[in-house]
Formats: C-alpha cells, sequence, structure tokens
C-alpha cells in the first residue's frame, strides 16, 4: 500500500479507504438480533482484507445505518493502532441532539476515540450555520476533543464548490470529504482551497458516484485501454498529490483487488494517462461538437435561479456522458434523483419545462437558443422512475 501525508492530522493515509455504505446490512439502525450471521461475516471479511492490504482506514457513518453497530463488533479483534477510524454525523440544529448522536456513534464503535469525525453533509447555508454558530455544533466536537474521544474534525459534503470553499476558509476543520474525479472535476478549486489550508482531502465514492465505474459501458472500456475504466480513474484522481485518498465502498472482500492495479502505475501517471485523457476528450468533441464541449457550462445559471428549480448545469451533464460515452445506465440513476434527494442531490429535472419559461435564465449561456431542446432530449433519454437515495431505500 501507498500512504500520504493526511495534511495537518500528520496521519499517514492509505492511498484507499474503506468506505462503510455498501457492506451493512441494513440503512436504518436494526436490534442486534436481526443482523444475519451471514452479513457479519462478509463484514469482518472485508475489514480483515482491508486491513491486510494495509487499508488501515475504516470510514463510515452515523447515518449508515446498521455500519457503526456492525463494524463495533469486529474492530476489537484487531490491533488499535494500527487502524484510523472515521465516522460521521449530520449537524443539527439542537446541538445536544448533535451530541448525543456523538455519544451513539462511540458506544456502536465500541471506542474509546475516534481518529476523524466528519460533519456530516455541509451542502447548504443552513448546516453551515448549524456548524459554526455560537454554541453550535462545531462546539459539541471541541468538547469531545478536550476530552481526548475525537483527535481530528473535518467534513463530508455534497454542496456546491462555493459552499465547500467557504467552509474551508473558516480555517476550523482539518481535512475534507468531497466529490471529485474526472467525470466531475468542478471542486477542483474547493481541493486547491484545502490544500492552502493544509487539509487532508478525500475523495467520496470515485467508482460508484464517479461513473458506475464497476460496470462500465464498452466505449467507456474501450477508450481507457490499456486500463480498467476504474483504474484510469483512480490514477487520475491519485495523479494529482493534492488528492490523499479515493474511497472504495466495499461491499465484499474481492472489490479491493481491480483497485490494487493502480499502485504500481503512480509514478508512470505522466506516461500512462495523456493518451487515455486525449481519446476521451476526442470521443466528446466527435460525439458533441468541439464548441459545446468547450463552452456548454458558460453562463448556466444555478438551479436555484432558475424557474421550477430546474439543475440545467447537471442535466446537462449527464446528457454529455451519456452521449458521448453511452453512461445512460449512470445518466438515469442520477437524473432520476432529482426531486428526491433533498440538498444531497438538489434540483429539478426537465419535465418541469411545459411549465417553467427558462428563457431568461439561460440568456448569457452561447448554447441558449441549443439548450431548451437538448434539456428535452435529456429527459427522454434518461427520465425515468423515480430514484431514491440509498439511504431512503
Amino acid at each position: 500500500m501507498r500512504y500520504r501525508r493526511f495534511g495537518r492530522t500528520e496521519l499517514p493515509m492509505p492511498v484507499f479507504s474503506c468506505g462503510g455504505m455498501r457492506y451493512q446490512f441494513k440503512w436504518q439502525d436494526q436490534p442486534p438480533a436481526n443482523i444475519p450471521d451471514e452479513n457479519q461475516k462478509n463484514l469482518v471479511a472485508v475489514i480483515r482484507r482491508s486491513l491486510e492490504l494495509g487499508i488501515n482506514h475504516i470510514e463510515t457513518a452515523r447515518g449508515y445505518g446498521t455500519s457503526e453497530m456492525q463494524l463495533g463488533w469486529v474492530l476489537s479483534q484487531f490491533p488499535r493502532e494500527e487502524m484510523i477510524i472515521q465516522t460521521k454525523g449530520a449537524p443539527k440544529a439542537n446541538p445536544e441532539e448533535f451530541r448525543a448522536q456523538i455519544e451513539k456513534s462511540l458506544n456502536y464503535l465500541q471506542l474509546d476515540y475516534i481518529d476523524l469525525f466528519g460533519i456530516h453533509g455541509i451542502n447548504t447555508q443552513e448546516q453551515y450555520d448549524y456548524t459554526f454558530r455560537k454554541g453550535g455544533c462545531l462546539e459539541v466536537v471541541r468538547d469531545f476533543q478536550r476530552e481526548g474521544r475525537i483527535r481530528h474534525v473535518g467534513f463530508s459534503t455534497h454542496g456546491a464548490t462555493d459552499m465547500i470553499v467557504k467552509t474551508i476558509e473558516t480555517g476550523e476543520l482539518d481535512y475534507v470529504n468531497l466529490h471529485w474525479y474526472w467525470i466531475n472535476q468542478d471542486n477542483w478549486e474547493a481541493v486547491q482551497a484545502a490544500t492552502r489550508h493544509d487539509m487532508g482531502v478525500f475523495i467520496i465514492s470515485p467508482s460508484d458516484k464517479g461513473g458506475h465505474l464497476y460496470d462500465p459501458p464498452q466505449i467507456l472500456r474501450d477508450l481507457c485501454e490499456p486500463l480498467h475504466p476504474m483504474v484510469f480513474n483512480d490514477l487520475f484522481c491519485l495523479s494529482h498529490p493534492q488528492v490523499h485518498t479515493l474511497s472504495l465502498g466495499a461491499a465484499r472482500p474481492s472489490d479491493f483487488d481491480e483497485h490494487l492495479k493502480v499502485l504500481p502505475l503512480l509514478d508512470k501517471a505522466d506516461e500512462i494517462l495523456p493518451d487515455i485523457l486525449a481519446r476521451l476528450e476526442n470521443r466528446a468533441i466527435a460525439t458533441l461538437g468541439e464548441d459545446w464541449v468547450k463552452t456548454w457550462k458558460v453562463g448556466l445559471p444555478r438551479y436555484e435561479h432558475t424557474p421550477g428549480h430546474i439543475n440545467i448545469p447537471t442535466i446537462l451533464w449527464l446528457r454529455n456522458l451519456a452521449i458521448a460515452y453511452d453512461m445512460i445506465e449512470y445518466g438515469q440513476a442520477r437524473y432520476n434523483l432529482m426531486g428526491n434527494g433533498s440538498h444531497w442531490f438538489p434540483g429539478y429535472k426537465a419535465d418541469r419545462l411545459a411549465e417553467h419559461d427558462i428563457t431568461n435564465a439561460i440568456r448569457l449561456s452561447p448554447h441558449r437558443d441549443k439548450i431548451p431542446q437538448a434539456l428535452k432530449e435529456a429527459d427522454e433519454l434518461l427520465g425515468a422512475s423515480e430514484v431514491k437515495r440509498l439511504s431512503q431505500s
């Protein structure tokens, strides 16, 4: 395994982390007796395999249902000082509810302390205020730090880049969990801000949210040769030293195997990546047109400033991926979260176009004449039955 200094925490972080949102039994708390033996045996096997590989960062959250409780039954089997344990908790309007949430996490994990605690979901101004206001959630975390029960504090976010940067610029937090990968590099400004503040940078779900790369379309496989698209994406992310670790949401011990292929390639990224990146760009230009590829984002409104809160940038992005790389299944999964994902995946689909006039909202786009039709095409291509977030299922 390769390790990188996790910002000012000084922790030697493995370049892969074992994310805890796919091996648990349920997304809601359950009585211990409800956990099937086979599920728990699989979880033990995942953690054992992770540690054998040197992936000693185990990451979970209060919002991951039975994950913390099931981990608590396992972690005592391994040397505590050799593991980096992270959990997360959503900020609350009532800081005492937040305090009780952390206590529950510590009790479930059966740990005297956790190495990393993340404030889960600073996605909007409301969560920001819950966290940083006087007497708010961050002050609760500081109490746990003074008691030695939490060592470092960071945050996890699905928010807009400016909200992420605003949170980073407080200088109060030690690390950030965010989305950034080849298909969506919008948060690079936030990664750079984290680097300026010497924060650890953890990339959320690069293989799943980064394109369902565990089962990619054939065109993407061909374009990424000689690498599997998942290995290409790992290498792309880790070729940037500002990135410290990628979360692998392992559901079974074998889920680590493909990712390990990137380790001997890390020192050869400059030789391997340019050809693949050129092929990917050329494919996009051939299918979408060069002017569109280079300027489609220009002048697009945020969903909050669009009639009906139609999320035009996200819809067009998903359409681009579907047309250029046959990423239709991924596009459908993400598109149909709109309207159901709350602040975790905000805005609405293009099926609202008939009810709302977006002409003024897109007036600054060089493609304003094409966008309404492109949005309709996206809805026809990607629209299907509604999809819920995993935690709602």
